[in-house]
């Protein structure tokens, strides 16, 4: 399944649902993340399935999406995913390579990793494509990520795959700018196999909500690197030898 969080997208997402490879997909969830523009009736008009998240945040449209696909919301499939199967998330702005899909399943469907993550740095993403801010606030987050839990990582970056089992494990709670962080942390203290694979990535169509204004900036960076060194702070408050996954910021 390919969960897409949106927030008024109608421009790019037609483009994001021509390019997926369906033949690697059985199911298409776009979440409407509170749009004001036509993003909810283009995804319905083109066969993907919508579901409506009116609160606000990238990380409450992932987590509207999975409990879609689970069966965990109010409204959800009929016959909810398993655990062997496999969710990716995508982003809606067409920054993306939808065709780069079966790359980012290859590693989780072969048993190879337990989760993929898509890297736009080892892919060569131009600084027009990745903008700097966005640049160094991932490689001061790898880092920090690095030093302060041993994770490697080149990006923070949306495009990645994991099976449903491993997704519960993680208990994915973070409804803002600090899902990704939260995953990779989280997939990195549970011994999950990760592997990144070499992504593409274009200028994203239409302006970005995050890296596109300064408050956007600010509010994504702040809430990133609050994340990394709270779970620090909360780790190293512990007393049992058991690794713990921690809450979210509020």
């Amino acid at each position: 399944m390919v969960v897409i969080p949106a927030l008024n997208e109608e421009e790019a997402l037609p483009l994001v649902l021509a390019e997926i490879p369906r033949a690697s997909v059985s199911l298409v969830v776009v979440v409407d993340n509170g749009s004001t523009d036509r993003t909810a009736e283009v995804a319905r008009t083109l066969g993907a399935h919508v579901v409506r998240e009116p609160r606000r945040g990238y990380g409450q449209a992932c987590l509207a999406g999975i409990a879609y696909a689970c069966g965990g919301g109010e409204r959800s499939l009929e016959v909810p995913l398993e655990d062997g199967d496999v969710v990716v998330f995508l982003d809606a702005d067409h920054s993306d390579h939808p065709e780069d899909l079966p790359r980012i399943l290859e590693p989780v469907l072969t048993g190879r990793a337990e989760f993929a993550l898509g890297s736009r740095i080892l892919g060569g993403a131009s600084r027009s494509a990745l903008l700097p801010q966005a640049w160094y606030g991932n490689r001061l987050a790898c880092w920090l990520m690095r030093i302060l839990f041993g994770a490697r990582y080149t990006d923070l970056g949306p495009f990645r795959a994991i099976r449903v089992g491993h997704l519960r494990r993680l208990a994915m709670s973070d409804r803002g700018f600090g899902w990704t962080v939260e995953m990779q942390l989280k997939a990195t203290a549970l011994g999950l196999r990760t592997v990144e694979i070499p992504v593409r990535y274009r200028p994203r169509t239409g302006k970005s909500k995050i890296t596109g204004t300064l408050s956007g900036t600010l509010r994504a960076g702040i809430k990133i690197i609050g994340w990394i060194f709270f779970w620090r702070i909360r780790l190293l408050g512990q007393r049992s030898g058991r690794t713990q996954v921690p809450e979210t910021l509020a």
